[in-house]
């Protein structure tokens, strides 16, 4: 250990890391953090720090404000993927994700909608977007990942991550690559404990690694490593790929070429555990070859582990060499994003957006079956009984409760006699029956699925709705998040797929359903054959 990097063992902890806080405004402390030079920025998170896109600009501006005079600006994330997890606010354009851009299979959409998200997100003051998400989806993965990945496909996950990293970088804000080096094959959330991957390493090069090596070649400023365990990249040991080495430095620097910046997942997660606590993690993880270090903890929880890392700089514990790499990348990143002129904040929500997002959805909305030919419902197809479950946020990374399923509304726009009914996200045997024999008086049902895969009260319901109705009634099924429920459905009702519940994605399933336009997209992933779906976990 140098003189120079001891007597800066402050200033090279302090720039490892991207800091969290509560409140609409910037607390003191932060700022005074910021002025001294121990962030290099902060993540915002919905919950916490937004309100309106105008009170997100003032934030992100005061942050910046509070930077030491000449230093670069300050790394700004926000988790905007899209779909299911949006945390910039409802004053933004309202995106179906990247499962819907796979549906919908074009390129050209997806970039243009990593360039809108990234407009709005760098209108707001955010600089970094934590997207695109790079796992390839399993059925293992259908409640974990829900709508976030592109499909199930590597070689075509690839080039649609590829496509959204560029469009975002259009934009002027960093794209990141996530979960590196694939949590799509994770039967468990790393929010909830750590996954272990058990592919050998012949399969992560065929399944797991193509997206990234793609959107890597794209361009990408940054990836984001998961927190999980992939023995075959770790001499067979379960070691999270947040403190490894092997997959960190060798496989992601070495083997796919990157030079730019990692970041860590919220290091709150159970699957990022150190027995040294926080101290012990953000150590770990800088030794391991992490640049960023992404926080969402107490205040004081985050000042301490600064500490603990500058002390450790200090004491001589971690390779100097590799601390003034990290602070090299991380300091170009900045600098890159300065070159960047703000948008004007009326591009958030714009109607060119709105029409982007429509566009997305139209071409996304499927078909899998109607072997009664219940479509199209017009006018005349009597009284519609529309009965969803209350959206939830499934993960801690997802926004779906902040929206609701406005199908009835938008059938009734188009001319139906609607009723609507909601159920629990996992409807009990006697709930199923009471809402069967409301629906007995019904000319149509469109029954949707939040989770069916988890939640087999849901399954059930459909079941029991084509056993009780079908021969009477006509009943439409319908995936409103992941499409494996569709494996689930009986093989006589009509069942289509949206892949999410964002206000374009319904309305572009109502008009799916009149006949307005047509069920455009095709389904992302390989359904499983009747009696393959693996029981919920």
């Amino acid at each position: 250990m140098t003189t120079e990097l001891v007597g800066g063992a402050d200033a090279l902890a302090g720039v490892r890391f991207l800091r969290s806080f509560d409140g609409r405004s910037a607390p003191d402390d932060l700022l005074a953090d910021i002025a001294a030079g121990r962030a290099s920025g902060a993540t915002l998170f919905r919950a916490r720090n937004v309100d309106t896109p105008g009170q997100v600009r003032a934030l992100c501006a005061e942050l910046q404000a509070a930077r030491p005079a000449g230093d670069p600006p300050l790394v700004i994330g926000f988790d905007q993927e899209g779909g299911q997890l949006q945390m910039v606010g409802d004053g933004a354009t309202a995106w179906p994700g990247n499962l819907a851009l796979g549906a919908a299979a074009s390129v050209d959409l997806a970039r243009r909608c990593g360039r809108a998200i990234g407009a709005e997100v760098a209108a707001m003051g955010g600089t970094l977007v934590y997207a695109p998400v790079c796992d390839v989806l399993a059925r293992s993965s259908a409640t974990p990942l829900g709508t976030r990945p592109f499909g199930d496909d590597p070689l075509r996950v690839g080039p649609l991550a590829a496509a959204v990293t560029a469009g975002l970088q259009e934009a002027g804000v960093a794209a990141t690559l996530k979960h590196f080096p694939g949590h799509g094959a994770a039967t468990s959330d790393s929010h909830h404990g750590l996954p272990v991957i058990e592919h050998d390493r012949a399969r992560l090069e065929r399944d797991e690694l193509p997206p990234f090596r793609v959107a890597i070649a794209a361009g990408a400023l940054a990836v984001l490593p998961g927190h999980l365990a992939v023995p075959a990249l770790t001499g067979g040991a379960p070691i999270p790929a947040t403190f490894a080495r092997p997959i960190l430095v060798d496989l992601l620097r070495g083997e796919l070429g990157f030079d730019g910046v990692t970041v860590s997942d919220a290091l709150d997660m159970r699957g990022a555990a150190h027995d040294g606590g926080l101290g012990g993690v953000v150590g770990a993880a800088a030794n391991a070859g992490m640049d960023l270090l992404l926080l969402n903890h107490p205040a004081e929880t985050e000042r301490a582990a600064h500490r603990a890392l500058a002390a450790a700089i200090a004491a001589g514990e971690l390779d100097g060499d590799a601390l003034l790499a990290a602070r090299d990348r991380i300091l170009a990143l900045r600098r890159h994003l300065a070159e960047v002129m703000q948008p004007r904040l009326d591009v958030v929500g714009c109607e060119e957006h709105r029409r982007l997002a429509r566009e997305i959805a139209d071409a996304s909305v499927t078909l899998l079956r109607d072997p009664g030919r219940a479509l199209p419902l017009a006018p005349g197809s009597g009284r519609v009984a529309v009965v969803c479950p209350e959206p939830a946020d499934l993960t801690p990374a997802e926004t779906s409760s902040y929206l609701r399923i406005g199908l009835g509304d938008a059938l009734r726009a188009r001319g139906l006699d609607v009723a609507e009914f909601t159920t629990a996200l996992d409807p009990a045997p006697a709930q199923v029956d009471a809402l069967v024999g409301a629906l007995a008086g019904y000319d149509v049902v469109v029954a949707g699925t939040f989770d069916a895969v988890s939640f087999a009260g849901q399954a059930a319901l459909v079941s029991a709705l084509v056993s009780a109705l079908v021969e009477r009634k006509r009943v439409v099924a319908v995936a409103l998040r992941s499409p494996y429920d569709l494996a689930l459905y009986p093989d006589g009702v009509a069942a289509a797929a949206t892949y999410g519940i964002q206000a374009p994605q319904i309305e572009a399933l109502a008009d799916a359903l009149t006949g307005r336009i047509p069920f455009a997209g095709r389904l992302p992933v390989v359904l499983p054959a009747p009696g393959e779906m693996e029981k919920p976990r």
